[in-house]
């Protein structure tokens, strides 16, 4: 039968119902069909050829589409071929293995470029592995110790899911990988180790703060009292931190102690500014009643009596704001010296020692302006002019004199 009749052309029936196949290598028998005719028996083995020939059809397209690997490729070619070699079925065999053996010189791109891909990948996965010790190595380096800890799983996830490489090399990557990894986890322990030591200290240190706190929380020695606290807060400050939730409590404490203070001075202040204004303005209005009734000073025994009890008065009120004592100490001194300045007139008008002096200063003075016209006088007759003028000039000078004493004899007529 000719290759036209299909693949039932490459079989026969013998008359006891056994079917042949025919190869380049001859005929040989494939099989019996019991209780069927000639075209049923070959029917049967068409289909099994038709099932070796689906496979090869399938074979060269994965091998096509590349979705083999050229090892995978050659193992499916060469089982297929002893299949089909030895297989019992009727078609065009020798065409089968034909076509298998044109798939051959395929592999050898695709194992080519199978290899060159294999490079890149390895060559990528290096490059990936490298920049992740390099990263690794950094943050051992660093002092990162929040975010360190997550970087490093996370990195060590994406080494899992990155594939092998030559072994040599996987090899010493990882090392340096666990090596930095080893390190960072050392000092992250050591610095925490050493944190927490400090921490420690600086509770430790916030309560002997808080401790003296609550001694001189109730104090009212004010001054003394704020410049201490002054004082605590920046050994607070100097102290460090604690841990977060203890260092908050420890300065809630600390905060609470410093309000109790300073709101007791603030309203002790308070207090007192009443107290002083109160003072002040009692004092004001004894300096008005005083500057009224005293001033101006016309018995000076009265109104040194007058002064010496409002001076009584006045200090009983005690102390006034800061802002207001040089003025009030400015009025009281103005009544002072009016009181004082009037005394003094008084006892230069009553001394009658003083009264004589002035009286002898009068005599004295007008004694000598008659001497000096007397001598204008002799002067100008003997016509020298330059000594006449030096005596009128003296008459000036003590004509000056004699007026002032005069004014002051008149004070003790008065």
């Amino acid at each position: 039968m000719s290759e036209s009749a299909g693949p039932a052309g490459y079989g026969r029936v013998s008359e006891d119902g056994t079917v042949f196949v025919r190869t380049a290598d001859g005929e040989r028998q494939v099989g019996q069909v019991p209780d069927a005719d000639e075209a049923e028996a070959l029917a049967f083995f068409v289909r099994r050829f038709e099932a070796l020939e689906t496979e090869v059809n399938l074979l060269a397209q994965r091998i096509g589409q590349g979705s083999l690997s050229p090892e995978e490729a050659r193992r499916s070619i060469d089982h297929l071929r002893a299949t089909i070699g030895t297989a019992n079925a009727v078609g065009d065999l020798d065409g089968l293995i034909g076509r298998l053996n044109a798939l051959t010189p395929r592999l050898a791109a695709a194992q080519e470029a199978r290899k060159a891909e294999r490079a890149q990948l390895n060559e990528q996965t290096r490059a990936a592995k490298e920049a992740l010790v390099a990263e690794a190595e950094r943050l051992a380096e660093g002092n990162d110790w929040r975010g360190g800890p997550n970087r490093f799983r996370a990195m060590l996830e994406e080494w899992r899911a990155l594939p092998r490489i030559d072994k040599a090399t996987d090899d010493e990557l990882w090392h340096r990988y666990s090596s930095a990894r080893t390190a960072y986890t050392r000092r992250r322990k050591a610095h925490y180790a050493s944190d927490n030591e400090r921490r420690e200290a600086a509770r430790r240190a916030k309560e002997r703060i808080i401790e003296r706190a609550r001694q001189i929380a109730g104090s009212t020695d004010w001054g003394a009292t704020a410049g201490e606290f002054r004082e605590l807060m920046s050994q607070w400050k100097a102290a460090g931190s604690a841990n977060r939730e203890v260092d908050d409590a420890l300065w809630s404490e600390f905060r609470g102690l410093q309000d109790q203070f300073f709101n007791s001075r603030s309203a002790a202040f308070n207090a007192e500014e009443s107290e002083y204004n109160e003072n002040l303005q009692a004092k004001q209005e004894l300096l008005a009643e005083a500057e009224t009734t005293i001033l101006p000073v016309e018995d000076v025994k009265r109104a040194r009596e007058a002064f010496r009890e409002f001076l009584s008065k006045y200090n009983a009120h005690g102390k006034v704001p800061r802002e207001a004592i040089r003025p009030l100490e400015n009025r009281v001194r103005g009544l002072e010296q009016a009181i004082r300045v009037a005394e003094e007139t008084e006892w230069r008008r009553t001394d009658p020692g003083a009264r004589q002096l002035a009286s002898d200063t009068v005599d004295k003075l007008t004694a000598q302006i008659d001497k000096l016209s007397r001598q204008v006088e002799q002067a100008e007759a003997r016509g020298d002019r330059r000594a006449a003028d030096r005596a009128r000039q003296s008459i000036g000078t003590y004509t000056e004199w004699l007026q002032a004493a005069q004014r002051n004899l008149d004070e003790f007529s008065s």
